[in-house]
């Protein structure tokens, strides 16, 4: 079974990927460089992708700089940073009252246009996704019923899909939370010192940032050193 799997160098997408081959599949990884602001991601992504032994990795590039619209597309917008840091009280469910500004527009609905279209042109059977419902960020484009959604995307928007072999939407990670993941994947042998979650654009994790500190917290909470370099 072919697979196409959105890989971008962080700890979710890199636990998809190593779950896509424990299910037997195939693996063509797909990146995306948008300039986003922590586009060191890429580079994590070419090593995890290496160390996975993909069949083939892709990078697709575009520019969501054009018209910005998230902290990560607009250094004129601050990334937020030290929420844990300016209130021991503030729980992760706190985090995720609000969308917050590292929201893309859209950005998982043109991540999965463009999987589908590489998974169609391969005949790949699967798409998978590292989204999750239950992280910090609430963003909209992470819930199952956007899945939900575009997965009839898939179904209706493809010859595939209209002769009765529509590609599937796998998102095994959409339910668990964040110790949860790391849990499956030590399971699994994810390279975690490889991987990276970091919304800044140091060489090394700030530490600081949402992102950074779900991703501290939940090796914590396991009792485990998390590998990567931080400020």
């Amino acid at each position: 079974m072919k697979a196409v799997i959105l890989l971008s160098g962080g700890l979710d997408s890199s636990t998809v990927l190593y779950q896509a081959k424990a299910d037997g599949c195939e693996c063509y990884a797909i990146s995306f460089n948008y300039q986003q602001r922590h586009s060191k991601e890429l580079h994590s992504a070419f090593m995890v992708a290496k160390a996975a032994r993909v069949i083939q990795h892709q990078v697709v590039n575009f520019d969501l700089r054009q018209w910005g619209g998230s902290a990560l597309t607009d250094n004129k917008i601050d990334l937020p940073a030290g929420r844990f840091l300016r209130s021991a009280s503030l729980s992760l469910d706190e985090m995720a009252d609000n969308i917050p500004v590292t929201y893309v527009p859209a950005r998982n609905t043109i991540f999965l246009s463009f999987a589908l279209g590489y998974a169609e042109a391969i005949a790949a059977q699967r798409v998978y996704i590292g989204v999750n419902a239950l992280d910090y960020s609430g963003y909209p484009d992470c819930r199952p019923d956007y899945i939900e959604a575009m997965q009839q995307v898939f179904q209706l928007g493809t010859k595939q899909g209209r002769e009765g072999q529509p590609i599937e939407i796998i998102a095994p990670l959409i339910h668990l939370k964040k110790t949860e993941i790391i849990q499956l994947g030590n399971q699994l042998a994810v390279p975690w010192e490889i991987t990276w979650s970091c919304y800044a654009g140091g060489d090394s994790a700030c530490g600081v940032c949402d992102s950074c500190q779900l991703r501290l917290a939940a090796f914590a909470e396991l009792g485990l050193e998390d590998p990567i370099d931080y400020v």
